[in-house]
């Protein structure tokens, strides 16, 4: 068995147990399913494979199975990932499958050369998250097999079960499809069910370990309650820890990712490759005929988290607002209802100078951006920062934080930006007044900082690199059986906080998983 670890039908590590008597019926959509596409889109890649039927690199062209358990481009960076790199991958002239849950991934268009060699699977879960029922409980006759059942009961727990399960599922999807892929790319799922025989090499992509994102929703909670369920909500980081560190072959997105990675993970260095991502450059591009509205600062906040430092933008506008009376702020994300920056919101009376807009097209945000006087990215920290390069690559002038890999992306202070300490009202509403106030700055950096995102940061290089990694995968020898580490007292730590027992039995499965009462769940946050 190549690379085997752990079989779906074997006892899972952590508190919960399983006790299974399977029927094995097929929980998954045909590859033969309706693929769902966004527009149209002009070609990136100088070239979309070879007229003699070889990939862009001179090689055979590769089958690629491409793993997104969360994968569309409006919920966060990880489905604008899939979205572009599929897109770019199959004008290289490879045949990409992208295999996803609810939300859909929307993939792209193509024409040309590159025509028919993307297409969407639909590996459907629970869609337990959804709008406008998050949080819900499934009719009996949803529930299909025992990975259902324990999404479910994760749920119920307090935790959150996507990773775990849609890994589970895969794996069984691409067992049934043996040969069909010669290489798999999941995108940071982490899950256990990828440390099994996956059928083909297995590439992963880590962005940034989620155990950033835990620290400083611990460090925000104010109460133990809210501690309490922060931690178990985020307890399945506790499984991709023990999974990234068994991983063959890890991609990440810049080199303060790669140092987080090593640091928070425990993966060796010599394994984690970076391949910088980037910025559609033909879509996020300058056009002089958009007008600059007056006072205009655009940011984008995929989820209402401390990690996204949207807060401290809020403070900062009020404080511009002083001096730039016209400053207003347009916010590309959903309206948070209650939580800090409702508050510093209605607290600094502006109601009327903050904007929320959300579900608008590729078009409507790229001018949105162009019409804005500055970008701005507040986070407390980032793996690597789409929005920053995005807005970079339109020409508008940008102020962001030094928060992880934001400087890695946005440059040096002064030259391709204004660069900020994360965390602070004070230096944000400085570098913003200064910035509207000046526009041959504005100019200036916006001009810079185009240039920096074509030389460094478009997604056919970020596919030229994937692939370089790839052929390394396939041609590096079957890693020998690794199984996971005994544990010892509690498997699933004091983030499981388990106390009694539930069993749940559905059409030939039988489920054992601990339980015990929680608080509300936190807000599903984008992973």
């Amino acid at each position: 068995m190549r690379r085997g670890y752990l079989p779906v039908d074997s006892k899972l590590p952590g508190r919960s147990s399983l006790k299974l008597v399977l029927d094995r019926r097929p929980g998954v959509i045909s590859r033969d399913s309706a693929v769902r596409r966004g527009p149209r889109v002009s070609a990136e890649a100088s070239q979309a494979g070879s007229p003699t039927g070889l990939a862009a690199d001179g090689e055979r062209p590769l089958r690629i199975a491409l793993l997104t358990y969360k994968g569309n481009p409006f919920c966060g960076g990880q489905g604008v990932y899939v979205r572009h790199l599929s897109r770019e991958l199959a004008r290289l002239g490879h045949r990409v499958e992208v295999i996803g849950s609810q939300p859909y991934p929307v993939l792209d268009d193509l024409d040309g050369p590159a025509a028919g060699r993307l297409s969407l699977t639909e590996l459907p879960s629970l869609d337990l998250y959804r709008q406008p029922d998050p949080f819900r409980t499934p009719k009996r006759d949803e529930y299909r097999d025992w990975i259902d059942a324990l999404e479910v009961a994760t749920m119920w727990t307090g935790g959150f079960p996507e990773p775990l399960t849609f890994s589970l599922r895969a794996r069984r999807h691409l067992r049934e499809r043996r040969g069909e892929f010669d290489v798999v790319h999941d995108n940071q799922t982490l899950g256990y069910g990828l440390l099994g025989d996956v059928g083909a090499p297995l590439v992963t992509t880590i962005h940034h370990p989620i155990t950033v994102d835990r620290q400083l929703e611990l460090e925000a909670a104010k109460t133990r309650q809210r501690q309490w369920s922060v931690r178990r909500w985020y307890a399945f980081t506790r499984m991709q820890k023990r999974v990234a560190r068994r991983l063959p072959s890890v991609l990440t997105v810049s080199g303060t990712s790669r140092q987080e990675i090593v640091e928070h993970l425990g993966v060796r260095p010599d394994r984690i490759h970076v391949v910088h991502i980037g910025a559609d450059t033909d879509l996020f591009s300058p056009d002089p005929s958009v007008a600059r509205a007056p006072g205009r600062i655009v940011t984008t906040s995929s989820a209402d988290v401390p990690l996204k430092g949207l807060v401290f933008l809020v403070e900062a506008l009020a404080k511009v607002r002083a001096e730039h009376p016209a400053a207003h702020l347009v916010v590309v994300g959903k309206r948070p209802e209650g939580g800090p920056v409702a508050r510093a919101i209605e607290r600094y009376g502006l109601e009327g100078a903050v904007e929320f807009v959300k579900g608008i097209s590729d078009a409507e945000l790229v001018d949105l951006v162009r019409s804005a006087e500055a970008a701005c990215v507040p986070s407390l920290y980032e793996g690597f920062s789409l929005p920053a390069a995005e807005a970079m690559a339109t020409g508008t002038p940008l102020v962001a934080t030094t928060g992880g890999a934001i400087p890695e992306v946005a440059g040096r202070d002064g030259e391709t930006c204004l660069a900020v300490p994360p965390g602070e009202s004070g230096a944000l509403a400085a570098a913003l007044t200064r910035l509207l106030g000046d526009p041959e700055l504005r100019t200036r950096l916006g001009a810079a900082g185009r240039e920096r995102v074509l030389a460094h940061f478009t997604w056919a290089r970020a596919a030229e690199g994937t692939v370089a990694r790839y052929r390394e995968a396939i041609a590096a020898p079957a890693a020998p059986l690794r199984p996971l580490p005994p544990t010892t007292g509690r498997p699933g730590g004091r983030d499981d906080h388990s106390a009694n027992t539930r069993s749940t039995r559905k059409q030939g499965h039988v489920l054992t998983v601990e339980l015990s009462p929680v608080p509300a769940p936190p807000r599903a946050t984008a992973i």
